[in-house]
């Protein structure tokens, strides 16, 4: 087992620790991370992190036993995974064999927690680079074959799921926790209510998600009585429950199938990908696609300015011999000639 060592004295923690020297650390730090708003997810993979660290064990200390070391003091813990002891380099060596995107996001996990505690992350902490995958897009005969495929589906969600997906970049959590209340089809746009991170946003409609909406609000109304619930929801399953992610990837499976496009490259976050690079290519500054993606850094929205030779190309002759491109997103439709527009608008 894990033990604090010899008590080290006030002065080694940080005054802000000092009123919760003597309480139980991991519950603590929790409380910690959800002052910072952190998602349940992240919470999680940094408890994870938090407990392979805290758990490693040096010579001569014998076996851990997580039950007792998660429930040392902030006091004993803070010499516990003191950097400077060995433990994370016994930690960071049994961490070898895994992706480096994981590594990276363990190191980041366990540095929150060092620095929480007082302790600085190390400078000989090398984190392994990552060659970071460029988003996955559908090209635009796959987007035609997908709109034609899900106008000639039998699911009533499939249209009004895949021009919102298109048509606003939301993610798959937020579409599916979309509620009636939060869409405003005067205003053209639906708040979304924490997004990641717990940040809420507004997103921007087209007048094609316009439509597809309120031509499904007559079959979620149909829904609810069947179900004989008052569910807020703004799609529902056939059951009257609110849409969950698996079954939107699967219907994407079933789509994908349809349209004659493997099911790796269609996804709920394949469109939202689809709807960025659109409103790249017509223009729009990467601020601005931050902003409608939700994301936290933009860090995150420049990995859509690396295009492929490919990707160029087809955008270079599309803008040279389709000037009907800048049009919006038409609606699906039966003919095939009057999807070809690019389906990202700006309504």
């Amino acid at each position: 087992m894990l033990q604090g060592g010899n008590r080290i004295s006030e002065g080694d923690l940080p005054s802000r620790l000092l009123r919760v020297a003597d309480l139980k650390w991991h519950e603590c730090w929790i409380q910690q991370l959800r002052s910072e708003k952190k998602s349940s997810h992240t919470i999680r993979a940094y408890k994870i992190a938090a407990r392979g660290l805290a758990s490693t064990t040096l010579p001569g200390e014998g076996k851990s036993n997580w039950s007792n070391t998660r429930d040392l003091s902030v006091r004993e813990i803070h010499e516990v995974i003191d950097p400077n002891t060995g433990r994370m380099d016994a930690w960071l060596n049994k961490l070898g064999d895994l992706k480096p995107n994981t590594i990276n996001a363990k190191i980041a996990a366990v540095s929150h927690l060092l620095k929480w505690l007082g302790h600085s992350t190390p400078d000989w902490i090398q984190r392994p680079s990552r060659n970071r995958p460029l988003p996955k897009t559908l090209g635009r005969r796959e987007l035609n074959r997908l709109k034609r495929a899900a106008f000639d589906s039998e699911d009533p969600l499939a249209v009004p799921i895949c021009t919102t997906l298109l048509d606003t970049g939301l993610r798959i959590s937020e579409l599916c926790g979309l509620d009636i209340d939060d869409v405003d089809t005067e205003d053209m746009s639906a708040l979304v209510i924490g997004g990641k991170g717990e940040k809420d946003r507004t997103v921007l409609f087209t007048q094609s998600t316009v439509g597809v909406i309120e031509s499904w609000l007559p079959i979620r109304e149909n829904r609810i009585n069947l179900a004989n619930n008052q569910s807020r929801a703004m799609f529902l399953s056939r059951r009257g429950r609110r849409i969950n992610p698996r079954s939107i990837q699967k219907m994407m499976d079933r789509l994908a199938d349809s349209a004659d496009i493997p099911r790796t490259r269609l996804s709920p976050h394949t469109l939202r990908h689809t709807f960025a690079t659109g409103l790249l290519e017509r223009g729009a500054d990467l601020v601005t696609i931050q902003r409608l993606l939700g994301h936290s850094s933009i860090a995150t929205t420049r990995v859509y300015l690396e295009i492929g030779d490919q990707t160029l190309r087809e955008i270079y002759h599309r803008a040279q011999n389709s000037p009907e491109n800048s049009e919006s997103y038409d609606r699906v439709t039966n003919d095939p000639k009057e999807t070809e527009a690019y389906p990202i608008s700006h309504d």
